[in-house]
């Protein structure tokens, strides 16, 4: 049986070179000189992210979304300090914040965003 090695991320969106722009900066990937809409890891570690066109916005809530992991090891006020850090660092960029969700008996606290087009993706 084949396993599969490497995957891609594709996003639907209305400005994809816009996106794909934010994205970058967001994960520090790059974009190829031949394709305006991808954004890869320059590593070769992390997943391409593929920007595609659609004419449709975006009605409701995300099924899948990305984690940025920023806080990696951290709790209590050390994990949102880092959190409300990158946050900070986004916002400028084009992000959104949405929620903040606090540590419960499961689960590390993370910070609800969304990208330049109103896609959610934690910060955690």
């Amino acid at each position: 049986m084949t396993s599969v090695k490497q995957f891609q991320v594709t996003f639907d969106c209305a400005e994809p070179e816009r996106v794909a722009a934010f994205w970058c900066e967001v994960l520090g990937y790059v974009t190829p000189p031949e394709y305006k809409n991808v954004a890869i890891d320059p590593t070769g570690v992390g997943p391409r992210l593929y920007f595609q066109r659609v004419p449709e916005g975006k009605v409701v809530k995300n099924r899948v979304h990305l984690c940025v992991r920023v806080g990696t090891g951290l709790v209590g006020d050390e994990r949102l300090a880092a959190l409300e850090a990158e946050c900070a660092r986004l916002i400028p960029l084009g992000a959104s914040r949405f929620q903040l969700l606090l540590a419960d008996e499961e689960n590390e606290s993370c910070l609800v965003m969304q990208d330049v087009e109103g896609n959610e993706f934690c910060l955690d």
